[in-house]
């Protein structure tokens, strides 16, 4: 994939979510957004997203008797089968909030088959990423398994490098994992998340000054010194809801809890009302770029009110609006989106992937649905208002965006969420692009039930 290219880049057109003033903008968002009396939010999207998740788990049903994890994106998106885990723990908290039970512990089998059946490593942990169905690599040699290799071990991303093992790709599979076990009672779940958790204290303890747990490691099995804010706000839920299942080991998960926290609350910047992004050494804080993950989730999992002011930095300093006059918009006519984007960074990108120019307008809908997960879940003077707004830009967004898409190969009947409205450059070396997307999808299920995975009972 080429490097960022620089390009000129208008002066005009950016952040029109908050135009006239900052704060306007979000009114302006708010301002009508109230339904009729009796009227569910997001009672249009819930039906179909779900369908959408279904379908992604049940893509290749010529595989349907073996363990198996939902495709993360359309086929559109050059990763053929891949399945992200973070997207299937994802999966799995809003299936359980819809109430399809099934194709819940479907998913939960296939994280339980891939953690016990690593090609290489016995102890516990998940690859970024598997293969989930058959298909021909860009070298043009077939790779014609899904999730279960012949030999019976879980066919992990080696085509695409997907092979280290980070903590926020551990721990979201953790608390999924976890949800299933209080949601069945079935043991599996619970030691499934045990071992996660033991990976990540054996692993993955950050020696620098900072403390709290660092990144994972890497496809060589080698520590990442790399200290992610958002991955240990991941930590807190996780070993909060371990210590709530697993009484004998309370003690221990509360104490891992606390380490994680206070690496989060070192990251708090009292001054912006917002946390930095994490640490490259362990030991020193990286201030810049300002990504919104640990905005939002800084709420869903400490539900804190020193840090609430966090998700209103989001909502502002992050609010973009993309529009088809938008710098290298992809919507359609008269289509405009307003929502939320990845980073400060995404504002000013004028990176280029493959051939394409990022605009720095497009908003990140994944991103956008947790604000309204965080929204819905603080209710703050004002938040129920926005949120409705959100999700009225989220519906849209749904209709129009991502049709003609596949999964196996299949045309994709019941639409999901795209992860942007264009294509986005996170600032942190990757981008998103409008495809379908389990992840996206699962946080607007989410958002639209009012829900919170990140707490114990949080689901229900």
């Amino acid at each position: 994939m080429p490097g960022p290219v620089s390009r000129p880049r208008p002066v005009l057109g950016r952040r029109s979510f908050l135009a006239a003033g900052g704060a306007a903008g979000v009114a302006a968002l708010a301002a009508g957004a109230a339904l009729p009396a009796g009227a569910q939010p997001g009672a249009a999207l819930v039906p179909d997203g779900t369908r959408f998740l279904q379908t992604m788990t049940s893509a290749y049903p010529e595989l349907a008797d073996q363990p198996r994890l939902p495709q993360s994106y359309a086929d559109e998106s050059g990763l053929f089968s891949t399945a992200f885990v973070y997207d299937c723990a994802l999966t799995v908290c809003a299936l359980l909030a819809v109430g399809d039970r099934g194709t819940a512990r479907v998913v939960g089998d296939g994280l339980l088959f891939a953690q016990q059946h690593d090609p290489q490593h016995d102890d516990g942990r998940l690859r970024q990423a598997y293969n989930v169905g058959p298909y021909v690599f860009y070298d043009g040699v077939p790779q014609p398994y899904g999730l279960v290799r012949p030999d019976r071990t879980a066919n992990i991303g080696s085509q695409f490098g997907f092979l280290g093992t980070a903590v926020g790709d551990m721990a979201w599979p953790g608390i999924a994992l976890l949800h299933l076990h209080r949601s069945t009672g079935d043991a599996r779940y619970l030691d499934g998340a045990r071992r996660i958790g033991e990976w990540i204290l054996g692993r993955a303890v950050n020696p620098g000054a900072l403390g709290g747990f660092r990144f994972g490691v890497d496809a060589a099995d080698q520590p990442v010194p790399n200290v992610s804010t958002e991955h240990n706000i991941d930590c807190v839920a996780l070993f909060r809801a371990l210590g709530a299942a697993d009484p004998a080991g309370r003690a221990r998960w509360t104490d891992a809890g606390r380490r994680a926290r206070a690496l989060v609350e070192t990251m708090w910047e009292p001054a912006g009302g917002y946390f930095y992004t994490g640490s490259d050494d362990g030991s020193t804080i990286n201030r810049d770029p300002l990504p919104l993950d640990p905005q939002t989730w800084s709420w869903l999992a400490l539900r804190d009110a020193a840090y609430a002011t966090s998700l209103d930095w989001a909502v502002e300093a992050l609010g973009t609006t993309d529009t088809p006059d938008s710098p290298n918009s992809q919507l359609p006519a008269g289509v405009s989106i307003r929502g939320v984007t990845f980073s400060d960074a995404s504002l000013t990108s004028t990176a280029v992937y493959n051939g394409v120019p990022v605009d720095s307008d497009a908003v990140w809908l994944e991103g956008t649905a947790q604000v309204v997960t965080a929204l819905r879940d603080r209710r703050a003077p004002r938040d129920a208002a926005l949120a409705v707004g959100l999700v009225r830009e989220i519906r849209r967004a749904q209709a129009r965006l991502g049709a003609g898409q596949h999964a196996g190969g299949q045309l994709i009947r019941h639409r999901g969420m795209v992860s942007a409205s264009s294509a986005l450059d996170t600032g942190f070396g990757f981008g998103y692009f409008a495809y379908q997307h389990t992840g996206a999808t699962a946080w607007a299920v989410m958002g639209e039930r009012a829900v919170n995975p990140m707490q114990v009972d949080g689901l229900r």
